[in-house]
């Protein structure tokens, strides 16, 4: 990693919901704060289904109609050599959360997505809309909108 650049990755379960539209929200908050030419925003799942496939439609639409651009998200699957790539790595739930830190080097912390919100319980979870309707993925946006503040507080104090 360099020193310069300061990398950030999204994980849920298969990256196609919750971690792009994550990915897509945290990079335009770091952009408004002025971090955007020293962060890196990336997203991938825990799972490999859909790997290589796009982002869900459903998510794209809730994206889209608060003014973010989610089509060029191509889906990923997080691999344990991927923890040296990141400075910080973000679970969008305690499952994943837990999958990544079985598999994390000794001595990384996998923080929780919504741990950055001030408002959300401790613990607090994205919950995944996959299986739902188009409500589900307009609440991920707001709970994604309001940790993503917190967390871009966090990178500014961490690169000053």
């Amino acid at each position: 990693m360099s020193s310069l650049t300061y990398r950030v990755c999204v994980v849920c379960m298969g990256n196609i919901c919750r971690s792009p539209m994550a990915e897509v929200v945290l990079r335009k908050v770091l952009a408004d704060h002025g971090l955007g030419d020293r962060v890196i925003v990336e997203s991938a799942g825990t799972g490999g289904w859909h790997a290589g496939g796009p982002m869900d439609e459903r998510a794209m639409r809730a994206l889209a109609t608060s003014g973010y651009d989610g089509s060029g998200h191509v889906a990923r699957q997080f691999t344990a050599d991927w923890f040296d790539r990141y400075d910080l790595v973000l679970a969008m739930d305690r499952d994943n959360r837990a999958f990544l830190s079985r598999m994390a080097p000794s001595g990384v912390e996998v923080r929780l997505f919504r741990s950055f919100d001030p408002q959300a319980p401790a613990g607090a979870e994205v919950p995944d809309p996959y299986y739902g309707g188009e409500e589900g993925f307009t609440e991920v946006l707001a709970l994604v909108e309001a940790a993503s503040q917190g967390i871009a507080k966090h990178i500014a104090d961490e690169i000053g």
